[in-house]
């Protein structure tokens, strides 16, 4: 590991099937955040794909998530990682002492159009620009 990479604060983002807002949420930050953190997104129980509705949602911004596949939550992601903000994950989400935890309370995107999600995408969008905000060393 680099120097540069040890520096680099990393984030995981925790909901049941890592299909919509921790997808939604790890896309936001890995395009704001221009590779300044590293990013990660897991679920505690995996759907087969990402929600074809919250990947339309992201592609009206010009964000490509078409490619990503659910992950299953480890405890190794969550040890790796500085913060650990959940979307409704419960109580199945492995803490560490010392780490950073948020919990975001969103409507889940499963199951709806893509006029249901755009709110849903909008309110990830603000939150993680305050994420990056409190991550990033003296306001660049």
């Amino acid at each position: 590991m680099t120097a540069e990479a040890a520096k680099k604060p990393s984030v995981l983002f925790v909901c049941v099937h890592n299909a919509g807002r921790s997808q939604m949420a790890a896309a936001f930050l890995t395009t704001l955040s221009k590779g300044g953190i590293e990013v990660r997104s897991a679920g505690s129980q995996p759907a087969d794909k990402v929600n074809p509705a919250a990947v339309e949602a992201m592609a009206e911004l010009g964000i490509d998530m078409s490619a990503e596949i659910p992950k299953v939550l480890t405890t190794e992601a969550v040890r790796e990682s500085d913060v650990v903000i959940t979307m409704g994950c419960g109580d199945e989400c492995p803490y560490f002492p010392g780490k950073r935890y948020e919990d975001w309370v969103l409507e889940d995107p499963a199951g709806q159009g893509v006029d249901a999600v755009r709110p849903i995408r909008d309110e990830i969008k603000t939150r993680i620009e305050g994420l990056i905000a409190s991550l990033s060393p003296a306001a660049k």
